[in-house]
């Protein structure tokens, strides 16, 4: 085997260990998703509609209503897409909208979409415009249109389409332009989960990963979950492998401390980039009022995972504030660093948020 040849074959071996590792990643994901509505926890509020539209389109025998979801990244958008598709008894088929970039790879999906069968597509708001036109006439009249040949001789042809129900989320609601969101005939917005609701959420997931915990530690764990569920999922896990290395398998109270002090997570669920936000916009920035751009930049993170990740949660408790000139951290967010408050605070300038 010639060196070319070695090198191909490592880089194809690298290839599939690592695709080994993300296919059994996925695997350990999809075992914790709940499969009907029944088992959806929290959200009591959305899970009751859905389940008298579902009911409803089910007797009808119809195709449930298009459907929104809103919410921060890691509530269940995309388990709650798969919900939908199972209590209709339903197929579904599942793309993101980054992952389509031409009109043909839209079409090819929904040409092959079957009667009645759920259609979700990820991150909608990033969909491009000529993909949005194709997906306006798809959605009220179940057709596309399609050009054939070019030039002088080009005509456009009307493709009919099964009935279908097509299931789009997004973590940036305003992005989403007016047309496209007005075709949702259900919107559902999913919020941040509380402590009790993350707290059933654990214990279902270690029955099911059979891991042994104590009652007070998953208080604990939801506490410092950050009210989503794939956080406490993830460090669920990782509070497993402390058990197995440093304990006897069983997560208690002061693994989850110990495991939380390694991983840099406080009882607010604040990791150490949310402490280092804040920081800086009281240090650098005498706390503020300072833009997204220049703070994204101070802090090395990129503006959508500033605003789309760690600003919400802050936002929800206290720390932060948004205001006309910019980001705001409260007496809270001094009170957190241990840092003295030199400010009259008292004034909201015009919070947006």
């Amino acid at each position: 085997m010639d060196t070319h040849e070695s090198e191909l074959h490592d880089l194809i071996q690298s290839s599939v260990v690592s695709t080994s590792f993300q296919q059994e990643a996925d695997k350990q994901e999809n075992i914790l998703r709940p499969k009907m509505l029944k088992d959806f926890q929290g959200q009591q509020r959305l899970k009751d509609n859905l389940a008298v539209f579902v009911q409803a389109a089910r007797e009808r025998k119809e195709p449930l209503d298009h459907t929104f979801l809103i919410g921060p990244p890691g509530l269940g958008k995309t388990t709650l897409a798969s919900i939908i598709a199972n209590e209709m008894g339903a197929e579904i088929r599942m793309t993101s909208a980054p992952a389509l970039d031409k009109p043909k790879d839209l079409a090819g999906i929904l040409t092959n979409v079957t009667e009645g069968s759920v259609f979700f597509i990820d991150e909608i708001h990033r969909l491009k415009p000529a993909l949005e036109e194709m997906l306006y006439i798809a959605m009220e009249d179940f057709e596309i249109d399609w050009v054939i040949g070019q030039g002088p001789a080009a005509r456009t042809m009307r493709i009919p389409l099964p009935k279908f129900t097509l299931v789009g989320a997004t973590t940036k609601a305003g992005s989403v332009s007016s047309p496209l969101s007005s075709r949702f005939g259900i919107t559902c917005h999913i919020e941040f989960y509380n402590e009790q609701e993350l707290a059933s959420i654990i214990a279902r997931s270690a029955q099911i990963m059979d891991v042994q915990i104590d009652k007070k530690a998953i208080v604990q764990l939801a506490r410092c979950s950050r009210g989503t569920p794939r956080i406490a999922n993830r460090l669920l896990r990782r509070l497993r492998d402390f058990a197995m290395v440093m304990g006897d398998g069983t997560v208690t109270v002061a693994v989850v401390d110990h495991g939380m002090e390694r991983l840099g997570i406080d009882n607010n669920g604040l990791e150490t980039q949310d402490r280092n936000i804040l920081r800086t916009i009281i240090e650098f920035y005498d706390g503020g009022p300072v833009g997204a751009e220049t703070l994204s930049i101070s802090v090395g993170e990129a503006i959508e995972s500033l605003e789309d990740f760690y600003e919400p949660y802050l936002i929800q408790k206290g720390f932060l504030k948004r205001t006309p000139r910019g980001r705001m951290t409260t007496k809270k967010a001094y009170d957190l660093l241990g840092i003295p408050c030199k400010r009259n605070l008292d004034d909201n300038q015009g919070i947006l948020f």
